[in-house]
């Protein structure tokens, strides 16, 4: 989608992905001090493809461990198919074992950060992530 922000002509767009309503709702009013990031939401990996679908998100913020679709195979679906594979995926988990970072790259994620997640920490790795794209 270029090298600019896509939503309005100023911001990038961030698809949130979290089966829990407080991890949520966490996730989101951390982005919402960005004034360059308009945020979106789905609560499950269904959600989240349907979402992409309608919104080609510019990053995606991807909960593992949710009903219906794992965060693995969503993020495996979106790096599978060329029209959505170059969209960044960061998994937010709480899983922090080696098997599971493996099993993520694995999968084709671009990053990933582990729960509890600090306000900073977020918003400096949603902004590298999307310089980092616009700079592809």
């Amino acid at each position: 989608m270029g090298n600019q922000p896509t939503a309005d002509s100023d911001r990038w767009t961030v698809l949130v992905v979290d089966d829990n309503r407080q991890n949520l709702e966490l996730l989101l009013a951390y982005l919402e001090d960005m004034e360059e990031v308009t945020a979106i939401e789905a609560r499950d990996g269904v959600g989240a493809l349907e979402q992409v679908a309608r919104c080609k998100p510019d990053l995606i913020l991807l909960d593992i461990m949710m009903p219906k679709m794992s965060g693995f195979e969503v993020c495996k679906q979106l790096k599978s198919n060329p029209q959505t594979r170059d969209i960044p995926v960061v998994m937010v988990t709480a899983l922090n074992e080696t098997a599971d970072i493996e099993r993520a790259t694995e999968c084709g994620t671009d990053d990933y950060i582990t729960k509890p997640i600090e306000r900073r920490a977020l918003v400096n790795l949603v902004r590298t992530m999307l310089h980092a794209k616009a700079h592809r």
